[in-house]
Parts: C-alpha cells; structure tokens; sequence
C-alpha cells in the first residue's frame, strides 16, 4: 500500500541548480538559432519557388548587400567593436568558410556541376542530374546562410542596448518598489512570476525573428522594439519584487 501511494503521489518537477539552468538556456539558444536558419532557408526556398520566381538566388544576394549597406550606413562604431561592417563580414566568412568549405561542400558542388566527359563514373551523373535542377536552391541556402550570420553579429552587437534599457528597467521599477514599500501599498506575486518568465522569451523572441525573416528590415526596427518590452518586463519584475526580504 505504501508503494502504492507513493507510486501516485504527485512528482514536483526537479530544480536545476546554477550552473545546469546556465547549460539549459546555452542549449535552448542553440536550438533556437538552428531552427530560425532553418526556417529562413525554407521560406527563400519557398519565395524562389511562388513569389520571386523571376529573382532566383539573387534575391538572397540582394538580402546580404542589403543587410551589409545597413551596417556600413548606420552603425560606424560600436561597444563591441570599432568597425561594425567588418566585424559582420569576417562573421557571415567564417561561416562560408567552415559550414561550405571546410567540409568539402564547395568542392563537391564543383564536381558534381562540371561538365561531363567520355570517362565519366555513373555516380556522378546522377548526382549531376539531381543537382542541376537544385543548384540555385542550394546557391540561395548558402547566401542565406550568410545573412543569418550578418544578423547573428548584428544581434550580438546590440546586446549592450538590451543591457542599457535593462539597466533602466530596474532603475525604475526599484523605484517603484520603494514607493510601494513606504506607502504600504499591496504586493502581487503573481504579476511578479508572469513578468519574471517574459524576459528571456523576449530576448530569444528578438533572436528568433529577426534571424529567420524572408526580407531585409533595418535592425532598430526590430531591435529597439524588443528592447522596450525586456525593460517593462524587467520594470515590473522589479517592481513587484517583495517588500520585505
């Protein structure tokens, strides 16, 4: 009987010490990031095929100098770094550089596309059947590949904005607490607890959208938008915070 009712006695979920929530939310951005590019990459693919029929690949190419002209145009300097378009540039070239040519990817396009000869293997055509009527979808997922990681530097570049309207957040909201505090005014954990799970779903909500749109769009139009609502979340969080410790 003790088994029994042991066996269906409700399970409290298991809580993650520092250092295992740290690894969780590493992971959880991870995953995040690998959907949105692959996400990104089947909209253009589906765009190629319904919208921009006449564009091809070049409407991702269009993308990247677009996204590029923004930094160049925009952001002249930056916490992070001193040139914020080359910083993005060596970021969209490493990822060319080991996602496509380090592991033989380019090389392989190379030798499937070229032209066939008297001697050729069987295998190889039919891998070039396969690949010709594909070769501009797979030319249009590697220079998306390239936005997302144009974008990526941009996000990691406008991180210290994210701290700095944070840092606002909580300025005002302990200054709402202490109103509260002194003026006896009424604590509300449950405002409390809602508002405290929206802010790292606000900040990979930025991550996710602005990585995976199908169209070019200047980063403080997504950016700043997100911002604001992490610092009224955060406002509230701190605001509600309990009076007495």
């Amino acid at each position: 009987m003790a088994q029994a009712a042991s066996a269906n006695a409700p399970r409290h979920p298991v809580e993650r010490g520092l250092i295992g929530q740290t690894f969780h939310i590493i992971f959880q951005a991870i995953t995040l990031m690998l959907v949105a590019l692959i996400f990104s990459i089947l909209v253009e693919w589906t765009g190629m095929t319904f919208i921009w029929l006449d564009e091809g690949p070049t409407h991702s190419r269009d993308m990247l100098a677009t996204e590029l002209s923004y930094l160049n145009e925009d952001f002249k300097r930056s916490i992070v770094t001193t040139n914020p378009a080359r910083y993005a540039k060596r970021f969209a070239d490493a990822f060319y550089q080991y996602g496509f040519e380090w592991t033989g990817f380019v090389d392989f396009m190379a030798w499937v596309q070229a032209p066939p000869y008297a001697g050729d293997s069987r295998l190889r055509t039919s891998l070039r059947k396969i690949y010709l009527p594909i070769a501009e979808y797979l030319l249009a997922a590697m220079t998306v590949t390239q936005v997302f990681a144009v974008r990526m530097a941009v996000l990691t570049l406008a991180m210290p904005v994210f701290l700095l309207f944070g840092l606002v957040g909580v300025t005002d909201g302990l200054v709402q607490r202490d109103l509260r505090r002194w003026g006896g005014g009424r604590e509300s954990s449950f405002v409390y607890h809602h508002a405290k799970r929206f802010i790292l779903p606000i900040v990979l909500g930025a991550w996710f959208i602005y990585l995976s749109m199908p169209v070019s769009v200047h980063p403080n139009f997504v950016i700043l938008p997100f911002a604001a609502l992490f610092a009224m979340a955060v406002a509230i969080t701190s605001g509600t915070f309990k009076k007495y410790l």
